[in-house]
């Protein structure tokens, strides 16, 4: 599952705390609603994140790690720091890589 295209990243910026449908959309904006929405149903089918939808209007909606979730963090962050020392390498290969600051933490996206 996590090779999947924009799950470590969801995952990463989970790390962070609760987040809205919205404020995913904005940090990851290459990715479609549609998207988006089938990587958040799989990741909160796996019980690695949890949905919470809160009853006002407009609808708002926040996802955030699971336990079970936030046990993934030593690996995530591992991985990003791997793709943080290796961004020329991909560069060098023409691949587009974008990085995405959110706080003092630095995801990488890659878009292939």
């Amino acid at each position: 599952m996590l090779c999947k295209k924009y799950i470590i990243l969801v995952l990463k910026l989970l790390l962070h705390g609760q987040i809205r449908t919205s404020e995913f959309r904005r940090l990851i904006p290459a990715t479609s609603q549609k998207m988006l929405t089938s990587k958040l149903r799989e990741l909160e089918q796996s019980g690695l994140i949890h949905q919470q939808v809160f009853n006002q209007v407009p609808p708002r909606v926040e996802y955030s790690l699971t336990p079970y979730g936030e046990k993934m963090e030593p690996v995530l962050n591992m991985l990003c720091t791997w793709g943080e020392s290796h961004i020329e390498v991909l560069q060098d290969k023409g691949e587009d890589v974008i990085l995405n600051q959110r706080d003092e933490d630095i995801a990488l996206q890659q878009f292939l």
